[in-house]
């Protein structure tokens, strides 16, 4: 991933920030569709980062190094996208398949499905190392400063909701539901958020067991997530859908 950081030097959500800009600069028309969901990320970053700067985290270098993970995932998956295709995973090639047409919202929310149920428990794992877990205490705060994400993301629903706004059309039901569908969209992040945890401990255990188990267990993983873009394309309200039905996966127990 291209950044602003010096070379040698760590990489910081700034250089996320300005990688994901660049890539907004130079994005093809013919890869339009792919912006809304790209702008969203982008901004949400920068809430991170400030949410880094104001102290919110108890581990502020874990979760840079977690955010920057997790978007690496995202960005690999774009740029091979971009480049004809090859090696994206399957959550990702249908959110980027999805058709042009579709409303903005529909677009982030293909996006948040390759990118929380499928990637995230991947660039936790990627952070949290077999020590970490066995470590009850730096868990614990591993699993606070996931959960205080959540805190950051409620924090831009509205704000989110009001960019959606300005460029896809509403209808009127749309308007009069919208304090109810930005409630179900901040129940809806905090469940999957909570079924992360759970699939990051299962590919974990799996990890344990070495390469082929954890190949195993994330293919399952990246099944599940792309059935969900049967529910995410769905018509109909589809936030209020998704706080009653749920928006996460869950990796069924191993098969013995």
């Amino acid at each position: 991933m291209t950044g602003t950081d010096p070379p040698g030097e760590p990489r910081s959500l700034a250089g996320v920030v300005a990688a994901m800009q660049s890539r907004l600069d130079t994005l093809p028309a013919s890869a339009e569709s792919r912006r809304v969901f790209l702008d969203t990320y982008c901004r949400t970053t920068s809430a991170v980062g400030s949410a880094i700067a104001r102290g919110v985290f108890e581990d502020a270098k874990w979760v840079q190094d977690w955010d920057v993970a997790f978007a690496d995932l995202y960005l690999d998956a774009l740029d091979a996208d971009l480049a004809g295709g090859a090696g994206v995973p399957r959550p990702w090639r249908l959110a980027f398949d999805a058709p042009p047409q579709l409303p903005a919202l529909r677009h982030v929310l293909l996006g948040i499905n390759a990118h929380i149920n499928y990637d995230l428990p991947q660039a936790l794992l990627a952070v949290i190392s077999p020590q970490d877990y066995a470590d009850r205490q730096v868990l614990g705060s591993r699993r606070r400063d996931h959960e205080r994400i959540d805190g950051v993301l409620s924090a831009r629903v509205a704000a989110e909701d009001d960019e959606l706004a300005g460029v896809s059309r509403r209808t009127l039901l749309d308007r009069v539901l919208q304090p109810l569908n930005r409630l179900s969209s901040k129940r809806f992040l905090r469940e999957a958020r909570q079924k992360v945890w759970l699939n990051t401990e299962e590919l974990h255990v799996a990890r344990l067991a070495g390469d082929a188990a954890y190949a195993e267990r994330l293919a399952e993983l990246e099944l599940l997530s792309a059935a969900k873009i049967a529910d995410l394309l769905a018509p109909g309200q589809v936030l209020l859908r998704l706080a009653v039905a749920g928006f996460g996966v869950v990796l069924p127990p191993p098969r013995s």
